[in-house]
């Protein structure tokens, strides 16, 4: 095997991968696409990655790697934890812009539910994103903005909220899909909000008062 062509990066080919999943889903994909994209030849992809499945291997590898990277990140751009923990919950929205390329994400879903390599990539991944949660839960706590609480479960539940909420705002397609699962997070934590202890509610009622006769 030919050396690889650094003359554009890895991480750049499979952002294009990432874009040709986008609008045409996994199982559409093929290399040829993927180098039309990238703007490299075909022959390139197969010296780097060896063949379509290893492309799109490398590409969940990489997804693995970045929602590390997006805690840490959100963290150093907030002094609130609480707020760090919305924008690293809430980017699973960033490369999602309809609800269609959602479904051709998903589609990808199958293959890592299905294949054992894909599988390990993507039991990584959500240990990963569970451990970044909870290190914002236990910052949010320590800082005052959440109440003590089990972060091992909640930080579960915020995994499993971040992606549940985009399928539902796929579905319902009201607002932007950021928004929509900020809402749903901060139902999540309403109950652990230190000023919103003792039953004090989270929004005030829209409901007019009722007059008495």
């Amino acid at each position: 095997m030919s050396p690889r062509s650094r003359t554009i990066p890895d991480a750049d080919v499979l952002a294009a991968a990432r874009r040709i999943i986008a609008q045409l889903g996994a199982a559409r994909l093929t290399l040829a696409a993927v180098a039309r994209e990238a703007g490299l030849a075909p022959a390139t992809l197969i010296q780097r990655f060896g063949s379509k499945r290893g492309l799109l291997l490398a590409l969940v590898e990489m997804g693995v790697d970045e929602v590390e990277a997006g805690c840490r990140a959100a963290r150093s751009a907030h002094r609130s934890p609480l707020a760090a923990l919305v924008d690293a919950t809430t980017d699973v929205t960033r490369r999602v812009t309809s609800p269609e390329e959602l479904a051709n994400r998903l589609a990808f879903l199958q293959m890592e539910l299905t294949d054992p390599d894909f599988r390990r990539l993507a039991v990584e991944h959500a240990r990963r994103a569970e451990a970044g949660y909870r290190a914002l839960l236990d910052d949010a706590v320590a800082a005052g903005e959440l109440l003590p609480c089990d972060t091992v479960q909640l930080s579960r539940s915020v995994a499993a909220l971040s992606g549940g909420s985009l399928i539902a705002w796929a579905v319902r397609r009201k607002g932007s899909a950021r928004q929509w699962v900020k809402d749903d997070l901060m139902t999540l934590l309403a109950p652990y909000r230190a000023g919103l202890a003792k039953g004090r509610p989270h929004t005030k009622s829209r409901r007019k008062p009722q007059r008495r006769r």
